[in-house]
């Protein structure tokens, strides 16, 4: 293991060992999380393979830290995967960001079941109403007893 990479664990352990024993989140500082924290979990063993205009393509072996209890990958490695590829294709495709420009987040409801509802949320700049970003999002939706 790397120098750097045994400073962002032992950082990681003792931001972990100050709060062990809290009941409550609100307890937390999640300011004090170590930079890094999350790209060192999720994006360790992320390969990138090809990256031309627009496109970027990475891989990786789902290793067993990024599954839920249900032996799932876990939607929020999956979300800030989805961020990071998405955001590293956007200047393949030389769309410059601009730091103060105003824009709008238009969230739609695409579909409400009986126990899913499926939502999709465009990102645009208010000036020119070019999207920029586009988001899904599943959300299950628990059942209240009957009984």
């Amino acid at each position: 293991m790397e120098k750097t990479d045994e400073r962002k664990l032992e950082s990681v352990k003792r931001y972990l060992e100050e709060n062990k024993g809290e009941e409550s989140a609100s307890s937390v500082n999640y300011n004090k999380l170590p930079r890094g924290f999350l790209e060192h979990l999720i994006l360790r063993g992320l390969h990138l393979h090809l990256i031309q205009p627009g496109r970027v393509l990475f891989s990786m072996n789902i290793p067993p830290r990024l599954l839920n209890s249900a032996n799932y990958f876990h939607v929020g490695a999956i979300t800030t995967l989805v961020d990071v590829a998405g955001a590293a294709s956007i200047p393949a495709a030389g769309f410059p960001w601009l730091s103060g420009e105003e824009i709008e987040i238009d969230a739609k409801v695409l579909r409400v079941g009986k126990t899913i509802a499926a939502v999709s949320v465009e990102f645009r700049k208010k000036k020119t109403g070019q999207i920029f970003a586009q988001g899904r999002h599943t959300k299950y939706l628990p059942r209240t007893s009957k009984l």
